[in-house]
């Protein structure tokens, strides 16, 4: 789909539809006056028998006499400011009018029409982003697939001047790259996990550093791996068939004298829980738990396309959590690369194990920051739902920008603690620290584990468990938080 802003009069503009988001009165903008008088107040008509009264209220009018328009979509944006939630569910309302309907050209007028705060460049950009979303369809492993509608091959956005076109295009251009940064990240959280394993992910990363001239990937193997001592990382994988992957990519966007963002993602393709075996009620949803790499995937790609001038390494220990008989028990002990000893008292707490290694490794980057992102534990979405991700820090100017990224990016997080009492929870008699520290505050000592190996840089966990994936009859991968990784690379440019 093509999406292009330029000015143009809509009386007279031949497409397959017209779609104009106005106010619920007469207070009409300087583009729905001359639709309105060419139609013989049409407009006025409907917003006067209530039809516009609400916020997403939507009338489609076909052939109307002095448009040169097939159909024309009227949709109210409310007679009160938009918050950015309700701007996102009107661009759907948009997005519903113009695809999957048959149309295959659309314009769109959204003048004036955003959250307050909020410019006509970051309306465009949303709208890109979820005209992008929307044209999303895993339905490769279906033997019999619907045929859809043709789809929509070009959108024009109005422009007020030409001076504007050139600021909407770039922004279109940047909501299209994000796009596909979230689609890619969907697509690989979607796959089943017989396909997407550690090797399958090793196999997209090498295909996105060739295509990408900025972009290199390495991969460490399992003796790679042994030889730098992740026993932590390993004692995940002991039980599995499939060798666990170590996948390493960077992007080159500015001089190598700049540090780059370390990016770091948990790559369980799937969580069976090993040893300590999980319900099998939902544990086909288990499948995402690699979500946290495909974000690190996702914001590479959008990366790459917007061609950021900044550098990033993406790190995504890539493992499957089996039973079998070599797995890792209950009670036993292993050693991370940091040296520190872990006593493992729950082989489903297994994040955590791949993560401290891959965080260990990062430090030789010598990164600015480094932000890790983990579908890490049910106990995040007993305290946040599904709406906010949760987010821990050692370092508070990091908190804020990844706090404002998230605002900015309608994408959000919400700050957790990791003091010093939670931290205690983790003792154990025979190691250095225990892999679970009780039921309370599970969330808190998860991050507080990971603490302990991020001492030497500036760090953040992501905990996505409640916001990467949606269960029951919309069950799918969200590609969050490619949004906000997105919004907190480009805010470190230059």
């Amino acid at each position: 789909m093509e999406i292009k802003a330029r000015v143009f009069d809509p009386v007279t503009l031949k497409v397959d539809c017209l779609v104009l988001v106005l106010p619920p009165s007469e207070d009409f903008s300087d583009v729905a006056s001359p639709v309105n008088r060419a139609t013989n107040g049409v407009i006025a008509s409907a917003i006067k028998d209530g039809e516009l009264a609400k916020s997403g209220d939507s009338l489609t009018l076909y052939a109307t006499a002095g448009l040169a328009c097939r159909r024309l979509v009227l949709i109210s944006c409310g007679d009160k400011p938009l918050s950015e939630t309700q701007f996102d569910k009107l661009l759907g309302k948009i997005a519903n009018a113009v695809t999957g309907t048959g149309i295959k050209t659309a314009a769109l007028c959204l003048n004036g029409v955003s959250p307050q705060d909020k410019d006509s460049g970051w309306a465009a950009a949303q709208l890109a982003k979820v005209l992008g979303e929307q044209a999303y369809i895993f339905d490769q492993y279906k033997s019999k697939k619907d045929t859809p509608a043709p789809a929509l091959k070009k959108l024009t956005l109005h422009s007020l001047g030409s001076k504007v076109t050139g600021d909407l295009n770039t922004a279109i251009t940047r909501g299209t790259a994000l796009a596909r940064g979230i689609n890619f990240a969907r697509e690989l959280g979607d796959l089943p996990p017989n396909v997407c394993n550690p090797t399958y992910l090793a196999k997209r990363a090498r295909e996105l550093a060739k295509n990408q001239p900025k972009l290199t990937a390495k991969i460490l193997s399992e003796k790679q791996m042994r030889d730098l001592k992740m026993g932590s990382l390993l004692s995940v994988t002991a039980g599995a068939e499939t060798p666990a992957q170590m996948i390493i990519l960077e992007y080159k966007g500015a001089p190598r004298s700049n540090a780059p963002i370390a990016l770091v993602g948990k790559g369980v393709t799937f969580d069976s829980g090993g040893i300590s075996l999980k319900p099998g009620a939902g544990m086909d949803e288990m499948k995402y738990d690699m979500c946290g790499a495909a974000s690190v995937f996702g914001a590479m790609v959008s990366a790459a396309e917007l061609d950021l001038p900044v550098n990033i390494v993406g790190i995504i220990p890539a493992v499957e959590n089996m039973p079998s008989g070599n797995a890792t028990r209950p009670g036993d002990i292993v050693t991370s690369m940091s040296g520190q000893t872990i006593e493992i008292l729950n082989t489903d707490a297994e994040g955590r194990l791949i993560l401290c290694d891959a965080l260990t490794y990062v430090g030789r980057y010598k990164p600015k920051a480094v932000v890790d992102i983990a579908t890490l534990t049910g106990a995040c979405v007993v305290a946040l739902g599904n709406h906010a991700t949760g987010l821990f820090s050692n370092n508070d100017e990091l908190a804020t920008a990844l706090l404002r990224s998230g605002e900015a990016a309608g994408d959000r997080a919400w700050r957790m603690p990791i003091w010093e009492e939670y931290d205690q929870q983790l003792k154990s008699n025979f190691a250095d620290m225990a892999n679970v520290g009780g039921r309370n505050a599970g969330s808190v000592t998860a991050a507080c584990f990971l603490a302990r190996f991020t001492r030497d840089y500036t760090w953040a966990h992501l905990d996505i468990a409640g916001t990467a994936w949606k269960s029951g009859g919309n069950k799918g991968a969200t590609g969050r938080p490619v949004p906000l990784l997105v919004e907190y690379l480009s805010s470190q440019a230059g």
